[in-house]
């Protein structure tokens, strides 16, 4: 078992900057691949980035590329969304997730834990 707590969240202007955090208990993340998904109302919970669980492995959604950064410190057990460039549209509540994988997982139905949600707004 595994516990994940997000923070960082908050409301930014378009063109800013926010960095989202996901602390682990339990289990080390070096056991896990993980990555980071987003959700508004009414729709399904899309990916973000993810990371494998060696670090030497990302993936980035096409609208995240060039402006998101995943990153793992092992020894915080924490891993990390660097978010730049916000638009508006980056708007959602932001989940990190982790499953027990060698590879980088995309796919939401792949993920055996996930955290709580933070919410990150952008104003225009």
């Amino acid at each position: 078992q595994v516990q994940l707590v997000e923070s960082g969240g908050g409301l930014v202007q378009a063109g800013g900057s926010l960095r989202l955090s996901c602390a682990a208990s339990g289990r080390t993340f070096s056991s896990y691949g993980m990555g980071w998904f987003r959700q508004t109302p009414g729709k399904e919970r899309q990916f973000v980035a993810a990371i494998s669980r060696r670090g030497d492995s990302v993936s980035y959604a096409d609208s995240v590329k060039g402006r998101f950064a995943i990153s793992v410190d092992y020894a915080k057990n924490t891993v990390y969304l660097q978010m730049n460039s916000l638009k508006p549209e980056d708007t959602a509540v932001y989940y990190c997730a982790v499953v027990e994988s060698f590879g980088v997982m995309t796919r939401v139905y792949q993920y055996d834990y996930w955290g709580q949600g933070t919410q990150v707004t952008v104003s225009s």
